[in-house]
């Protein structure tokens, strides 16, 4: 650390907030850079589970060691530079102005990334998949590290097995791009298009690099978003499980529908009077939609298709019986 000149940031009111784009939901993150504003790695990063599952130590002094070794490749010229991104700032979106800065209130991370979404949403350019749907899990394609050891394999599963990915190798590039970090990995899976059907995973195996072509599941970039602080997530406070082929063939239903049995209803619900659902309904339907290319239940339907604080309708099998059911979705506001 006596090597690095360590700056904390304890307002976003004036940063170049594309410099350090970042998924704003993230509780911690650090950008190891030079004076030239070259960044050399991201460190920070999280999974749905919780907030430091990929952080220590013993990682984030790894980040450090590296860190030091990338600015003397810089320093030598053997470090391509990156071009900057246009500078944007939190001034840059108006709502944020009005609701926030105009009050005098801090600028916080995530109300950054949500005033994005907001103005996203308001000229039409929104995309839920990506844009709500932040930060895939790399365990949904196998890959397990063993996080002292920062991009080391500890166990390969599911895709990642299946394309060659072996305990002990060291991820090393995604998609042609370098990673040093989880920060990096987790930040440059990011970009991967949702509707990608593979990605290419460069790993080092005794000391040599091995191209892997990795086939993503379908659903890859699926996550809880339910601990997102994200006004355009149309909150509806129950879960469901998809119901199997077989299970739509016994009830009448499309086969490729997006039906879904509730297996769970968040108490909020009764309390702010969103809905009636109970567990064990089945929901085949929503304002009469029955299918989706992408959403394989039925809340991820009205997540990916409908707006936040939308009234939406719901066919309904409760005891063998078909009905109609009102959902009032909401649309959560996380302000100061």
């Amino acid at each position: 650390m006596s090597q690095y000149v360590c700056v904390r940031l304890v307002k976003n009111d004036d940063s170049d907030i594309a410099l350090f784009d970042r998924d704003w939901n993230n509780t911690l993150y650090f950008f190891i850079m030079n004076a030239d504003e070259q960044i050399y790695m991201r460190y920070g990063g999280r999974d749905q589970v919780s907030d430091d599952t990929y952080l220590n130590l013993s990682s984030l002094e790894l980040a450090l060691r590296q860190g030091l070794e990338l600015h003397q490749k810089y320093l030598k010229g053997e470090l391509k530079k990156t071009e900057r991104p246009k500078p944007s700032h939190p001034r840059d979106y108006p709502l944020l102005v009005e609701r926030t800065i105009g009050r005098g209130a801090c600028v916080e991370c995530h109300l950054i990334g949500d005033y994005i979404n907001l103005h996203k949403e308001r000229d039409g350019t929104l995309d839920k998949m990506k844009d709500l749907y932040r930060s895939p899990d790399i365990k949904t394609i196998g890959i397990n590290l063993d996080i002292p050891k920062g991009l080391v394999v500890k166990s390969a599963l599911g895709a990642v097995q299946e394309a060659g990915m072996r305990p002990g190798d060291r991820i090393a590039a995604l998609n042609g791009t370098p990673v040093w970090t989880f920060g990096d990995l987790q930040y440059y899976y990011d970009k991967v298009d949702r509707r990608a059907k593979q990605v290419q995973i460069t790993v080092e195996r005794e000391g040599k690099p091995i191209d892997l072509t990795v086939a993503l599941p379908k659903l890859w970039w699926l996550t809880d978003v339910g601990w997102r602080q994200s006004s355009v997530d149309p909150r509806v406070y129950f879960e469901s499980r998809p119901l199997t082929e077989a299970e739509k063939r016994d009830l009448g239903l499309k086969a490729d529908g997006f039906a879904g049995q509730v297996k769970s209803v968040d108490s909020l619900a009764k309390m702010l009077g969103t809905h009636q659902l109970q567990v064990g309904d089945i929901i085949y339907g929503v304002d009469g939609v029955e299918q989706d290319e992408v959403a394989n239940t039925p809340e991820l339907f009205i997540k990916l298709r409908k707006t936040a604080g939308q009234t939406v309708t719901l066919s309904v099998i409760r005891d063998g019986r078909r009905q109609q059911m009102q959902l009032n979705t909401l649309r959560m506001n996380f302000r100061k």
